[in-house]
């Protein structure tokens, strides 16, 4: 009999297999995907030709500078606080309160007077309130 005790080994951790597994995961994974966005809706919108419903005595175009000065209607407005621009948009109002406010502002314009332009609507009583843009292709030429 022997009695002497046996020497054990110590059990090894082999990693290489897992890692090899785990790859082999990830390229599948990786393949597998589709790469769509999953967040857009998919929406078809509606034509119309905008010239013909355009109803321009309801708009009024509020034009921000980039040194913060205003203008209702391409008539300058005397001084920059909230009431001035609010008395000089109830004056332009030409259709009352189906007026569309169009805020066109400069692109290196503060956003306060954005801001301020449209604190000035809500005190007018105008609550439509739109913004102007340009295209990227006239943007390009400039």
């Amino acid at each position: 009999m022997n009695f002497r005790p046996r020497r054990q080994e110590e059990p090894e951790i082999n990693l290489i297999p897992f890692i090899d597994v785990l790859l082999v995961i990830l390229i599948f994974l990786m393949l597998s995907t589709t790469y769509s966005k999953f967040t857009e809706m998919q929406l078809t919108l509606p034509v119309a030709d905008t010239e013909a419903q355009r109803d321009y005595p309801k708009e009024m175009i509020v034009a921000v500078g980039a040194d913060g000065a205003y203008s209702v209607n391409k008539v300058a407005v005397v001084g920059r606080s909230v009431e001035s621009i609010a008395s000089a948009m109830a004056e332009g109002a030409k259709a009352g309160k189906d007026t569309v406010v169009i805020i066109s502002a400069d692109a290196s314009a503060k956003h306060q007077s954005v801001v301020t332009v449209m604190e000035a609507a809500r005190r007018a009583g105008l609550n439509q309130i739109t913004f102007a843009t340009q295209s990227t292709a006239l943007a390009g030429d400039k």
